[in-house]
């Protein structure tokens, strides 16, 4: 008799043993990095760390903001974030920070510096970078697949980041597609060029970008450049405001005179330089600077900078 009890004993443990191990190969998911290198997430994570505004955007949108325990210095979308843990930025991230968190997973950009260290000591890293639309759409949809959230899901985040974005280009008035546009991300000054998300956008919305895609998605800009390209229309973020007058033969450009400079508040200049959920409310953005600057609406000036007006 007790030799048939651990008999019976042995089996249910070997079936509970192999049950056990179907469901973890079932919760298993394998995606592909930026890289193009393989990284195998043997369960759906619960502690997250992102070291990138898009990544951290992302997440919450495909509802796992819960998951987050710790962010980059520049992750400030949406409101709930803004009480996590802070670890550095891409360039700089604080190694012994990010451990302490004991993360099961680590979001990072391709560029992110100390994520070879990370996985040297044993914590799993995901490099994600997107640059353009396509990108976009392929991060979430891998970030998805590694958090374990229904591909559905991501399908109807990116729809809707699809309907936002062709809201605002069929709000555009025929006089806005004509004009000429330079993008500035940063004011180094960096443009965003056709290749870009951001230059993707404006090509959908049928204007011209005078920075050709052969520069690269965000090439570092020549000012005496824009210049020769003479835009209709300047968009750009508060941080530039100061040093575009300094600028020789900024003061003559048809955008400057006319007043047709769009200058974004900081957290515009957020949700527009970020290749994630936001996209479509960055395009709305976009068209409205357009609109109005086909339409030449002249807004007061500072007294500090009389050239430059803010439309909205």
């Amino acid at each position: 008799m007790a030799k048939i009890f651990r008999s019976s004993a042995q089996t249910l443990a070997l079936v509970g043993f192999l049950l056990f191990s179907f469901f973890q190969s079932v919760q298993a998911v394998t995606v592909l990095d930026d890289r193009q290198q393989e990284v195998r997430i043997t369960q759906a994570p619960q502690r997250i760390v992102s070291l990138l505004p898009s990544l951290t955007e992302t997440v919450c949108a495909l509802g796992q903001c819960h998951k987050l325990v710790g962010l980059d210095r520049y992750s400030n979308w949406p409101e709930s974030v803004k009480s996590l843990a802070r670890v550095g930025g891409g360039l700089d991230p604080n190694i012994e920070s990010i451990v302490a968190l004991k993360p099961d997973l680590v979001l990072a950009a391709g560029s992110t510096r100390g994520a070879d260290r990370l996985e040297a000591l044993g914590l799993m890293v995901l490099r994600l970078e997107p640059r353009n639309h396509a990108d976009a759409q392929r991060v979430l949809r891998t970030v998805a697949q590694a958090l374990h959230v229904p591909a559905a899901e991501s399908d109807r985040v990116w729809k809707g980041i699809q309907a936002g974005v062709q809201g605002a280009v069929q709000s555009l008035s025929p006089a806005a597609k004509l004009q000429r546009v330079y993008f500035e991300v940063s004011p180094a000054p960096y443009g965003a060029s056709e290749s870009s998300f951001i230059g993707e956008t404006l090509t959908r919305m049928g204007v011209a970008n005078i920075l050709p895609a052969s520069m690269g998605p965000f090439p570092q800009v020549n000012p005496e450049w824009v210049v020769r390209a003479r835009p209709d229309v300047i968009m750009a973020g508060d941080s530039s405001r100061a040093s575009m007058l300094q600028r020789p033969g900024w003061g003559r450009l048809r955008a400057m005179q006319s007043e047709r400079l769009c200058i974004f508040k900081q957290e515009e200049s957020d949700l527009l330089v970020r290749p994630g959920p936001r996209m479509a409310e960055g395009a709305q953005l976009m068209a409205h600077c357009l609109n109005r600057a086909a339409a030449q609406v002249d807004l007061p000036a500072s007294p500090a900078s009389s050239a430059i007006g803010a439309l909205r």
